[in-house]
């Protein structure tokens, strides 16, 4: 793998895993070419070095021509899984609330997979909050108050702090980046 790859692999990291890498979120998606150059190894890199965080990086889908990584936060999403109204609405969506965290992440990889669309489940494991997946679900993706990480029909307010959050975040590492360090400096992961 080049110092190229490494670093667009990185910068691209950076963009759309930001606020899961720095703890804010439990998890975040990011879509790869299925056959850029060094992907495995980078995905393989990073979790080496990211377990010691809790981090994991994985594919939880993959199409002809993309991949779909999935990072999450073992302890952050652990939790977020296991909130009272979180089990319940996956319940609906046929998990077992006796599912390990890496078996509800199977069950999802199957559901995207064998699914056109995203399963709508897919926002409880991104933290989402509950009433804005059921309203999203109820309202068939209309009627919201706002669109920013997610389509908001409950707490606007609340919605755009953490879209702030979440675009300090971004811009956290990507700064950190630009300014020539790494994202493992910039985590501060040895």
């Amino acid at each position: 793998m080049s110092q190229s790859e490494l670093r667009n692999f990185e910068k691209s990291m950076a963009y759309h895993l930001a606020p899961a890498m720095l703890g804010i979120k439990p998890a975040c998606l990011m879509s790869m070419e299925k056959n850029k150059d060094g992907l495995e190894e980078n995905v393989e890199l990073f979790n080496s070095r990211a377990y010691t965080k809790g981090m994991k990086l994985t594919v939880l889908c993959e199409c002809k021509s993309r991949k779909l990584l999935f990072l999450y936060n073992e302890k952050l999403l652990s939790d977020r899984l296991a909130d009272n109204r979180v089990r319940k609405l996956l319940e609906s969506f046929g998990y077992d609330s006796r599912m390990t965290l890496e078996q509800q992440i199977e069950r999802l990889s199957g559901r995207i997979s064998a699914s056109e669309d995203f399963p709508h489940e897919i926002g409880l494991f991104l933290g989402y909050p509950v009433d804005d997946v059921t309203g999203f679900i109820q309202n068939k993706g209309r009627n919201y108050l706002l669109c920013g990480y997610w389509k908001v029909y409950s707490d606007e307010n609340r919605a755009r702090r953490i879209f702030s959050n979440y675009d300090k975040c971004r811009n956290y590492l990507c700064n950190k980046l630009a300014q020539g360090e790494s994202i493992y400096q910039a985590l501060k992961i040895s």
